[in-house]
């Protein structure tokens, strides 16, 4: 993971699955994650964002990404993720935005 990009651009990286705390200590072990991911098994944040599948028998989070501006609003939202290249596209994305965001 590119965490000390987004550390240099001020930006947090946080995770959000409908798994249990206990289910994702086991999962970022795993995968070898650093950053956070909390845990959604109410579904409340899944479906504000769109992201909740239901497939009748089980219920799981989308594997989407939104990028957040510093006022909270969405300032993008990727929807079809590859994981070898997303974090380069975000972290691009987000290089753009903070250019926007500068005043002269």
């Amino acid at each position: 993971m590119d965490q000390p990009q987004y550390a240099d651009r001020n930006a947090e990286v946080l995770g959000v699955s409908v798994q249990s705390v206990a289910s994702h200590k086991d999962f970022c072990l795993k995968q070898g994650l650093n950053f956070k991911l909390l845990s959604d098994a109410d579904y409340k944040v899944s479906k504000v964002y769109g992201s909740l599948t239901d497939l009748a028998v089980v219920k799981f989070s989308a594997r989407h990404s939104f990028l957040i501006n510093p006022s909270g609003k969405i300032a993008k939202v990727y929807t079809n993720v590859n994981p070898a290249s997303h974090s380069a596209e975000v972290l691009s994305d987000l290089a753009t935005l903070q250019k926007a965001d500068v005043k002269p």
